[in-house]
């Protein structure tokens, strides 16, 4: 067999250029750039979660700006563009100045100023007022060149993301941002065009007061795809490397793209829309011949946690969310609910939408982001056993493969009897976030408090061969929790489901911490 070649992926670049002159795959969002800079809008802003090409977008549109058309040559820009026009591009990058109080947050914004006045010979260091310096460069710039200026701002919210919720830090923060922002309202007439990128849309941290005409393309259908990989950008444009991939793992491109879509697919930020790639996992797995949880490790979800911990979310609350687009776009700096902060940092996605109620339904996009989450949550429930708990995950996932429920029980038996005591287990609600967690680490299909015409569900497990019904007791019996799932007939709301069903009754020991008995049957 003759080994696939391989391509470069631009792993960590963010630049365009560099992209474009190594010769790193580059799937080609030019189309877009047009569609951006010859709409009516002057002002744009975009909000996407982290690490999904954001950054990329900003720097395609400073080399496009600066009519750099050798750049684009093969390109969807190439064949639409007749004019290639250059203008002074001022572009501001964000992404380092986080963890700032206020006086080292002026530094950086004066940092910033210093290297853009640089590009253009321009010295204005005597202004002490970051907007004041911000205005005169425009101005200065305008003079020099007779062209109006682009002003490029990637990761916008940067400096507040950590600070948010805090009612001491934000205000002072957010009016060191508003206080340097405000020179683009003001400078209209020497502006040619205006971008911004963030993860938190602009008007919840009531920094844009001033700036009411920014069009945001955020949900915009014709922008839906505009960062991340649709399923049609991925067959056509990496076609190579999902062969190089499938060749690696001993499998066929069809069947790794199944494997792929599963891992990494299923975002949407707006109703109709493809299916969106996270482009960072995606690139890494290509890049590395194997699948790993890219995306979710790259950045450390403890504020995550800790906000689940605040609103008393439960593992099992986190996906399968009903809300208003007001809700899933309200103001993180009030907000009293999770799911802002859930949707803004692409741990739920859109996966529906109703007309008639209008309400959107979020959801965990994919497994990557799934099991990520419940090994973070993991801890809550194992102590220091987490580890082992990951370990016994493994073993887990065997025996149910196989249909051996048995072992499986036997195994978390086993296991949970070495977890420490804890003060919140003697309520039946933790084992079963307990084993929605642990399932869901199984990478199949869990749900809890499942509705049926008689009553609910404790736990449904799907694999690929059977159907898991599990109803859990508390110092009762395995019997017991069998006579509740046939008393209330259960299965019947899952006879049409076209896998065999299983009946598992498991009773845990309060003073024990684990499984006291169970028992299976077998519909």
């Amino acid at each position: 067999m003759i080994t696939p070649s391989r391509k470069r992926y631009p792993i960590g670049i963010q630049t365009f250029s560099e992209i474009r002159r190594g010769d790193y795959v580059y799937v080609d969002k030019t189309a877009y750039v047009y569609r951006m800079t010859h709409s009516d809008a002057k002002y744009m802003f975009l909000s996407r979660p982290r690490r999904f090409g954001k950054s990329l977008l900003v720097s395609t549109l400073h080399a496009y700006f600066e009519g750099r058309k050798d750049l684009f040559e093969g390109l969807a820009i190439e064949t639409l563009e007749t004019e290639w026009a250059e203008y002074p591009v001022l572009h501001f990058d964000m992404s380092l100045g986080k963890h700032m109080d206020k006086d080292a947050l002026n530094r950086y914004l004066h940092n910033l100023l210093l290297r853009n006045e640089q590009r253009f010979g321009i010295d204005t260091r005597d202004e002490v007022d970051v907007n004041v310096r911000l205005t005169n460069l425009i101005v200065a710039i305008y003079q020099q060149t007779g062209k109006q200026v682009v002003v490029l701002i990637d990761e916008y919210d940067a400096p507040l993301l950590d600070v948010v919720h805090e009612d001491k830090d934000l205000p002072v923060l957010r009016n060191v941002m508003r206080n340097f922002y405000s020179p683009l309202k003001a400078c209209d007439p020497y502006l040619r065009y205006v971008f911004l990128t963030g993860i938190t849309k602009f008007f919840q941290l009531s920094i844009f007061s001033e700036l009411n005409n920014i069009e945001n393309i955020s949900m915009d259908e014709a922008y839906a795809a505009i960062c991340g990989i649709t399923e049609e950008e991925l067959r056509v444009q990496m076609h190579d490397g999902l062969e190089v991939l499938a060749y690696k793992l001993q499998t066929t491109p069809e069947e790794i793209l199944a494997v792929v879509k599963e891992n990494y697919d299923g975002y949407h930020f707006t109703l109709p829309s493809p299916d969106i790639y996270n482009p960072y996992s995606l690139l890494n797995a290509l890049s590395d011949g194997k699948l790993d949880f890219y995306w979710f490790g790259s950045g450390t979800p403890t504020y995550l946690i800790e906000m689940l911990r605040k609103y008393h979310v439960m593992p099992q609350q986190i996906g399968n969310r009903k809300a208003l687009s007001t809700s899933f776009d309200a103001p993180t700096e009030r907000m009293t609910d999770i799911t802002p902060l859930l949707y803004q940092s692409g741990y739920i996605t859109i996966k529906g939408y109703s007309a008639i109620t209008r309400l959107y339904t979020l959801d965990i996009p994919n497994k990557e982001v799934r099991i990520g989450l419940m090994e973070s949550l993991l801890p809550n429930y194992l102590h220091e056993k987490t580890i082992d708990g990951l370990t016994t995950v493994a073993f887990l996932y065997e025996a149910i493969s196989e249909e051996r429920m048995d072992d499986a029980l036997r195994l978390l038996q086993e296991f949970f009897s070495t977890i420490p005591y804890c003060n919140h287990t003697a309520y039946e609600g933790h084992y079963q976030q307990l084993l929605y967690v642990v399932f869901s680490l199984l990478g199949r299909y869990v749900d809890v408090e499942v509705h049926t015409p008689r009553g609910r569900v404790d736990v449904v497990l799907r694999t690929s061969t059977t159907l898991y019904l599990i109803e859990l007791k508390l110092d009762k019996s395995a019997d017991d929790a069998i006579e509740q799932i046939n008393l209330k007939n259960y299965a019947e709301r899952f006879a049409l489901c076209g896998l065999p069903i299983v009946k598992v009754g498991i009773n845990f020991d309060s003073e024990k911490g684990t499984i006291e008995d169970w028992k299976i049957v077998n519909n």
